[in-house]
């Protein structure tokens, strides 16, 4: 089974590492050994902004693709960038990963569409909005008392910009009133690349199924969050608590809207399925709730690979 996964904070390892971070092989979530074993045909790879710790989150995320860029060199017989489906293919047929770049913190940005326009030419194909604080953009979902808020007149001049542009608007972590503008104000599908369902798990980050509902309506999808907090009360979940998940998602959206997000290198402990190379627990457990084989290519890489098609 091919995979998409729209989220993983791999980069910020790299920075982290620098010099000894090993990118064929390593102990973290996400590394080419372990895509290869998922059959992962496109890795969504987040340069990540924390506008509390980093200085500039401008020169922060600049650094983040210069340094990803570096390392894709090292390994180019095995993995390429990728701006758009037809890149996509093209990675496939001469059997390479394609890495999609995205920036998670709009802040990045600085509140200026000319960062966006140079972001995309350096080959980002992905704004989250925003992360846990807010922005010129927008508002977080984890502080109660700005969830209602929309989205700032920045904010909708952008989603038009990446309209046109070609750019996918990503919602996951935005207030819920944020959630609402971007549908709204988008004429092209958006996603929640990293959330859950909120009536599963009571969670800021998860979506509440009147927003998963119109997340399908608009054409978008949702990435399953490997989180343990997004997924269960437990202290690890499982991959039963996954599979609730998804059949709640599928149940009020349809199945065009459920995709994969996993969030790896960007969570302190993971769930039962410990890396991207242990995809096949989800897999199997799919197939033994009765998942047919044509639904699980639609939530493991058809529906995100749509979202592609369309918007880039």
């Amino acid at each position: 089974m091919n995979l998409i996964d729209m989220h993983c904070d791999t980069i910020l390892k790299m920075m982290d590492r620098d010099e000894k971070f090993n990118f064929e092989e390593n102990h973290y979530g996400i590394d080419l050994s372990k895509l290869k074993k998922a059959n992962s045909i496109a890795e969504f790879f987040a340069c990540f902004v924390d506008l509390k710790g980093d200085k500039d989150p401008l020169e922060r995320a600049l650094d983040m693709v210069d340094r990803f860029y570096l390392e894709l060199h090292k390994h180019e017989e095995t993995i390429a960038i990728a701006k758009n489906y037809e890149e996509i293919m093209k990675n496939i047929k001469e059997d390479k990963i394609s890495a999609i770049l995205t920036i998670e913190g709009g802040e990045a940005l600085k509140g200026k569409l000319s960062n966006l326009r140079n972001f995309y030419k350096l080959g980002v194909r992905l704004i989250t909005l925003t992360w846990n604080y807010e922005n010129e953009i927008g508002y977080p979902g984890c502080v109660e008392e700005s969830r209602d808020k929309g989205l700032t007149e920045f904010g909708k001049e952008l989603i038009v910009e990446m309209n046109k542009l070609g750019m996918i608007v990503d919602v996951s972590h935005l207030s819920d009133g944020g959630f609402y503008d971007a549908i709204k104000y988008s004429k092209k599908p958006i996603v929640a690349s990293h959330s859950n369902a909120r009536e599963i798990k009571v969670h800021s980050r998860n979506l509440t199924d009147p927003m998963i509902k119109l997340l399908g309506e608009n054409g978008g999808v949702m990435g399953l969050n490997f989180c343990n907090p997004f997924l269960s009360r437990e202290k690890v979940a499982t991959v039963e608590d996954m599979v609730r998940h998804i059949k709640h998602i599928v149940n009020v959206g349809g199945i065009d809207v459920a995709a994969i997000g996993t969030d790896f290198d960007g969570i302190d402990n993971p769930p039962e399925i410990g890396h991207i190379g242990e995809m096949d627990k989800l897999l199997d457990a799919l197939h033994k709730h009765g998942f047919s084989e044509g639904d699980i290519e639609k939530i493991f890489y058809k529906n995100t690979l749509r979202v592609i098609k369309e918007v880039l």
